[in-house]
């Protein structure tokens, strides 16, 4: 037998660091499912303070609601993790980092198994300066330890316990708060710049916005723990809403949620309900497209979505034992600095401020674009897990909800949430079509800073992350056809544009030719497409549908750009779409054109198109052939404001015909000469050649036939949408 002698000196070190570890690691539970809750008080213990969130610095004097660090630690029996959720608005990394070490040196929890987070309640204490509010220095200072504190507790509480999850879409709660304004209605930004096409929080039925920028994520999911007697124990909700708002120093949305959770759940003291934030960079509480409804304040709010969630729960299948798994990387970004013209004017206006405050947008954004130009590239740190088959992510980001989206089709795991604001902050990554539109969550500055090409970057590293936790694949989910696309592909099509898209500049053609289009600047991706209701963002999308089967059916949102495609279709041929118009028809003299056929840049526009007319034609379609001598042919009836219509053009040589909503009798039919050679390939939707009077609104379900549709087909067409004219 091999003995090992040691010294004694060398045995009293080996002695002392054994005492040492036993009095700072909590002993592992038995083996099998565990789970710990805990949670902290972290209300700050002299006033007064910062509060984060707002343009301006504010402070508060009293605490509202306690703000707490409420933590969730789980174990298989060989993988340890801990979810940390803090009632704060952002929590910089260096913070959490340090709150980290330490509670890994109390748990023995590897940091990387550790994912805290920010709720994102703007009525907390400023652990971090942004954009004109100071870091309230003692909290950020303070925080670190009662977070690893939380940490610490929740793993020591570990016990046997059952495990399960679910999710619903809750689609009354979260809406999407950024909006497209109207050509004639753009803003300036903080750098002076008129250059503002889509903005935050527009009011109630403003007059000077066209649609919402982007869709809304619905989902609500639960992660939940019961002792194994079936006791509820805690419970890790995710929901994508921003805030509701709160006098500070408040928890805001997220505490009262969990307190009405606890009451409907009937859950003993110890229950520790907590609520991460989701996916809502462009969302709110508010729903912009309808009046204002009595505002019910985020304690009510609150306990709508709780008795929603407590129904839910109730329908959980729960589990004796889930695999535990956690993955991180860390992710290099350059930030948008500012040139040098921008930098001189932000230096000019810094040194004007002298020592105040600074108290207005462009004196807010200077000093922004200073911290840009010394910070110039920054790293993220990125996170994914899974708890049995649920997945989830972690970004340090407030997160739009089209990358929500995103990351829910494409991931390996058929349910998966996104908790945002995690491990750090890095302000907003829009999809990079939105920075086209610009608008707050756009403007470089560190609530905002990072590349343009930012949020595909961090999708594509956290769907790795997601793929190496689930050892398969990220799903490619295919398209899916209704009653009405699949008979426009039986029709044999050129091409056939669904406008499914949820990024990139390709409209892909689903006819099989392979005639692919291509978005200009301008575009927004993956709103709500034709299904028969008129309107901005109803409630609930109707599923199934006539166009997209089970899924919602999508479209792309035109605001300056175009689509464009190099398609010969001849001098018989036929445009199907349906269309749907969001500019007053007393806006300008064209409200839009919504085809064109000619060469790209033509400022003669000698090509054809078809244009929703303004002024006194009202909102007809006309068709007209640029500069030839052939009058333009005006159809009868104004399109229905806000509404989708069913649109098909017919060409036939020198004979055309217009057909709106499935009618057999055209609503255009006359002789207009093709003016441009039939072998012209250049099409365009949602503007004309030259780009002039783009259309504000949305195109869907675009076809190109290389025949003349007759208005049977046409009427059968629009017989299998299941809809009635608007």
């Amino acid at each position: 037998m091999l003995r090992l002698r040691y010294s004694a000196p060398a045995l009293a070190v080996l002695c002392a660091a054994a005492a040492w570890a036993a009095a700072i690691t909590v002993t592992r539970p038995e083996p099998g499912f565990q789970a710990g809750v805990s949670q902290v008080d972290i209300s700050p213990l002299k006033f007064p303070v910062r509060v984060n969130g707002m343009i301006t610095e504010r402070t508060a004097d009293k605490v509202v609601d306690a703000l707490h660090a409420k933590a969730l630690a789980l174990d298989d029996g060989t993988t340890r993790l801990v979810f940390c959720v803090v009632d704060s608005c952002k929590l910089p990394r260096d913070l959490i980092d340090k709150a980290k070490a330490e509670a890994a040196k109390t748990t023995g929890v590897p940091v990387e198994h550790m994912m805290v987070s920010a709720t994102h309640t703007h009525s907390a204490p400023a652990a971090l300066g942004s954009l004109g509010t100071r870091a309230d220095t003692d909290y950020a200072a303070w925080l670190p330890g009662k977070i690893a504190e939380a940490i610490t507790a929740a793993v020591k509480n570990l016990r046997p316990a059952k495990v399960g999850w679910t999710a619903f879409d809750d689609w009354t709660h979260t809406f999407n708060r950024r909006w497209i304004r109207r050509p004639d209605r753009v803003q300036t930004d903080p750098f002076g710049m008129t250059n503002v096409r889509a903005n935050m929080n527009p009011g109630f039925e403003s007059p000077d916005v066209v649609g919402p920028a982007g869709p809304v994520d619905p989902q609500l999911s639960l992660l939940a723990v019961t002792t194994v007697e079936g006791q509820p124990l805690g419970l890790l909700a995710n929901y994508s809403m921003h805030y509701y708002g709160s006098e500070p120093l408040s928890s805001d949305y997220f505490g009262k949620f969990a307190a009405h959770m606890a009451v409907e759940l009937g859950a003993p003291p110890e229950f520790v309900g907590i609520m991460a934030q989701g996916t809502s960079g462009d969302l709110a509480s508010a729903d912009y497209g309808a009046a204002k409804k009595p505002d019910i304040g985020y304690d009510g709010y609150s306990k709508e979505i709780a008795q929603r969630a407590a129904a839910a729960w109730r329908g959980i299948q729960w589990k004796d034992s889930a695999p535990l798994k956690m993955a991180q990387r860390t992710l290099a970004l350059n930030c948008r600095v500012p040139d040098e013209t921008r930098l001189a004017n932000a230096r000019e206006i810094a040194a004007g401020l002298g020592d105040r405050l600074p108290q207005t947008k462009p004196e807010v954004y200077a000093l922004e674009t200073i911290h840009l130009h010394e910070k110039q590239r920054t790293e993220l740190v990125l996170q994914a897990g899974r708890v049995g088959e649920l997945g989830f992510t972690a970004m340090p980001n407030e997160v739009f909800a089209l990358t929500g989206l995103k990351l829910k089709a494409l991931s390996p795991f058929t349910s998966t949430f996104t908790i945002g604001l995690a491990n750090g902050i890095e302000g907003y990554i829009p999809p990079p079509e939105q920075h086209a539109l610009g608008g707050y969550t756009t403007w470089a500055a560190r609530s905002a800073g990072l590349e343009v090409q930012a949020e595909p970057r961090i999708v594509d590293a956290v769907l790795g992350l997601l793929e190496e936790v689930a050892g398969r694949p990220r799903r490619n989910p295919a398209v899916s056809h209704g009653p009405y696309a699949a008979l426009i592909q039986n029709a044999k099509p050129l091409a056939y544009w669904r406008l499914e898209e949820m990024e990139g500049a390709v409209a892909r053609d689903s006819s099989g030719r392979n005639h692919d289009a291509v978005f200009e600047a301008g575009i927004a991706h993956f709103l709500t497409g034709a299904d028969g209701r008129s309107g901005f963002q109803p409630h609930e999308p109707p599923t199934p549908n006539a166009f997209s089967g089970p899924a919602i059916n999508r479209a792309a949102h035109f605001a300056g750009g175009r689509m464009k495609s190099k398609l010969p279709p001849g001098d018989q041929y036929t445009v199907e779409l349906w269309l749907w118009n969001g500019l007053p028809a007393d806006a300008r003299p064209v409200t839009g054109y919504v085809f064109s056929r000619g060469v790209d840049g033509d400022a003669s526009a000698s090509g054809e198109q078809l244009a929703i007319a303004g002024g006194s034609h009202g909102g007809k379609l006309v068709w007209s052939n640029g500069n030839a001598s052939d009058p333009p042919l005006t159809g009868r009836t104004p399109l229905a404001f806000r509404a989708w219509h069913h649109v098909v053009l017919v060409r036939d040589g020198g004979k055309v015909r217009v057909h709106l909503d499935g009618r057999v009798e055209a609503e255009i039919e006359g002789s207009l000469a093709l003016t441009v050679s039939v072998v012209q390939d250049n099409l365009f939707f949602g503007g004309r050649a030259d780009g002039r009077f783009g259309l504000e609104g949305k195109l869907d379900e675009i076809a190109v036939y290389a025949r003349a549709l007759s208005a049977d087909e046409i009427a059968a067409h629009y017989a299998a949408s299941s809809l009635t004219p608007p």
